[in-house]
């Protein structure tokens, strides 16, 4: 049985920051969804303990239970703190909701109700919740407008928080702000941070210069250490990365040559990207979740490849397809054009600009299991005789990964930060 799992991204409507994650389960036909409540409650419930601390990513996390595994305790391998239990219509009639809701409540739990609607059933709900969930995905109509009006004031005067999911694209964006919603999820949101990201002009600044260079089939230690050297965040970040615990070094790398030799030029092509992090980009939550979400599609594109047969490109390739797969977000400049300048393989380009391919269908794979659109993703993964099973395990995997490459790097940066402290006031 097929077990994809994702999450999606919960952002503060007016500001660039995100709040929690959305652990999105399969639910199409044939889906998990489709057996029986406790089969669906020992599927999810397995899953979720062997990785509860996974999707947290130190920020709140959004589940929906169904009723077997609210009676089963599920939700208490989170912390409360951290954990709002999402709850559905067919909770809420079903005869024992109000008793074990609110015995979930008086421990301090919070809820959100799915999908709101001016019914009896999500009214008798409400003394429970502190989140309201409303899709507004292609509301059009002046009608439906007005309708999502009267929810959004109505939820607000009950001192309710309003997300706005369905959020694809500008337009749905726009809409939740006419609203006046506090929060939105859906996979336009990358985008919309995306566009708060000061990026660089095309064709200048160190950064771009050394993303060619590392690109090249035989990439010059001699211009990377001269590119990074007079670039004093670049300096800073890479010493800084070395030194971390990622490392692990006896003895502290002091100078961009021998961090170079340490790294090897295969590691530094993964770790690109951060070599743009500068001192302080660590408080831009902007810039930290398209990082993110570079360093989890590559990771995610470099495992999968290992299982696709006759894949054309190599694994570390494939990882490149993902990381580079944002760029336009950090370059001022679109993507076909920054892709003409670097010596990548056709076969990225033509994934990343046209998503055709092998490399596109992958990619494509990408994007779909972001969005939680499963019917693609298992025709994808069909087409790419990927084995059943393998793409949800993977993609935790990943994000496990990213979390560890992540808070490394801000570990080390606040080690930095201390010692620089302690030899001012030395």
């Amino acid at each position: 049985m097929d077990r994809y799992v994702t999450r999606q991204p919960i952002k503060a409507l007016k500001e660039d920051r995100i709040v929690g994650y959305e652990v999105l389960f399969q639910k199409d036909y044939n889906s998990i969804y489709s057996s029986s409540d406790v089969a669906v409650a020992d599927t999810i419930s397995d899953f979720l303990m062997q990785n509860s601390d996974s999707f947290a990513d130190d920020k709140l996390t959004f589940v929906t239970f169904t009723p077997a595994l609210l009676f089963r305790n599920t939700p208490r391998i989170f912390d409360k703190e951290k954990m709002v239990i999402q709850i559905e219509d067919h909770v809420m009639i079903h005869p024992l909701a109000p008793t074990i809701i609110r015995k979930y409540r008086s421990e301090g739990y919070e809820f959100a109700i799915n999908d709101f609607q001016f019914s009896p059933s999500f009214f008798s709900m409400l003394d429970f919740a502190t989140y309201i969930k409303i899709d507004i995905g292609n509301k059009r109509d002046p009608k439906d407008r007005e309708s999502l009006i009267n929810i959004i004031n109505t939820m607000k005067g009950l001192d309710k928080k309003c997300i706005a999911t369905g959020v694809k694209e500008k337009e749905d964006y726009d809409l939740a702000l006419e609203i006046n919603a506090d929060f939105v999820e859906g996979s336009y949101v990358a985008e919309a941070l995306a566009k708060k990201v000061n990026r660089m002009e095309f064709l200048q600044g160190n950064f771009f210069q050394l993303v060619v260079e590392v690109s090249k089939d035989e990439p010059d230690i001699e211009q990377i250490e001269e590119i990074i050297s007079r670039d004093t965040a670049l300096s800073y970040t890479l010493l800084k990365i070395v030194n971390s615990a990622y490392f692990a070094m006896r003895c502290r790398v002091s100078s961009i040559r021998q961090a170079l030799i340490t790294m090897g030029i295969s590691q530094l092509k993964q770790w690109v990207y951060l070599l743009s992090f500068n001192n302080d980009s660590h408080h831009d939550q902007a810039l930290e979740a398209i990082m993110k979400i570079s360093f989890l599609r590559a990771n995610f594109a470099m495992v999968l490849s290992d299982h696709v047969r006759d894949f054309p490109i190599l694994r570390s390739e494939a990882y490149i397809m993902g990381m580079f797969s944002t760029l336009q977000y950090m370059i001022n400049a679109p993507l076909e054009e920054i892709l003409k300048e670097i010596p990548v393989a056709q076969e990225i380009k033509d994934a990343l600009i046209k998503k055709e391919g092998i490399c596109g269908t992958l990619y494509k794979l990408i994007l779909s299991y972001e969005n939680a659109e499963w019917k693609s993703v298992k025709a994808m993964s069909d087409e790419l005789g990927l084995p059943s099973g393998l793409l949800a395990q993977t993609y935790m995997d990943c994000v496990d990964a990213v979390n560890e490459i992540w808070n490394s790097l801000i570990i080390s940066a606040e080690q930095e930060t201390d010692l620089s402290e302690e030899k001012t006031h030395a």
